[in-house]
């Protein structure tokens, strides 16, 4: 049995994954809660493997190994740290202290194809977005999970998260408030127009 594939990834209501450097808003835009967090670390019971692209592996090693970073202590990125790695890389040779990651080069789609069919645990990845907006265009991403913070950042927001996608319909399979603010969609995407498409999905290998 296939494992099931979630692409999770934090937006701002206009869509940006991110903010620019020197933004004034912090973690979470400032917008974290014990419902939250505490949300967010049951989803690792059972525990996943993660899938990361070679972006997002540095920046989180980066938070997570070291420590320093307040976040860091909060009970699911400690999980998330626990939690067998994939890094789908070209150029990445170093696990930057992550205590179980494997780097594995080649093509992206290729690589969750066989992780898809062969790992016995779910698969997980954070961010990375032009890796998940390739393997969604092939059709591996079983669930999009969005969490939706309650701000706008039109002058600062950074990494758009679904620009470049190809065309999705959406089906909601659940919802969740939390915190009474922050909004989690969680979607099954599939390609509009049914399984043909005007053109094919783009490999791509991280690097």
């Amino acid at each position: 049995m296939s494992a099931t594939y979630t692409w999770d990834v934090f937006s701002t209501l206009d869509g940006y994954g991110s903010f620019a450097a020197g933004a004034d808003w912090g973690g979470y835009w400032g917008k974290q809660g014990p419902e939250l967090l505490e949300h967010r670390a049951r989803q690792f019971e059972p525990q996943p493997r993660m899938v990361f692209g070679a972006t997002t592996f540095r920046e989180v090693a980066g938070a997570l190994v070291c420590g320093e970073d307040p976040l860091a202590r909060d009970e699911w990125n400690q999980r998330t740290l626990r939690a067998p790695a994939t890094v789908i890389s070209s150029t990445l040779t170093d696990t930057l202290g992550w205590p179980d990651a494997t780097i594995v080069s080649g093509d992206a789609v290729d690589v969750v194809r066989r992780l898809k069919e062969e790992s016995d645990v779910p698969l997980r990845s954070q961010a990375s977005l032009s890796l998940n907006r390739a393997l969604m265009a092939a059709g591996l991403v079983d669930r999009l999970q969005v969490t939706i913070f309650p701000v706008i950042s039109g002058r600062t927001g950074t990494s758009p998260v679904l620009r470049g996608a190809d065309e999705f319909d959406l089906d909601l399979w659940e919802s969740h408030v939390l915190d009474g603010r922050t909004l989690e969609l969680v979607y099954r995407p599939m390609r509009h127009g049914g399984c043909t498409s005007s053109r094919a999905p783009t490999s791509v290998v991280p690097r």
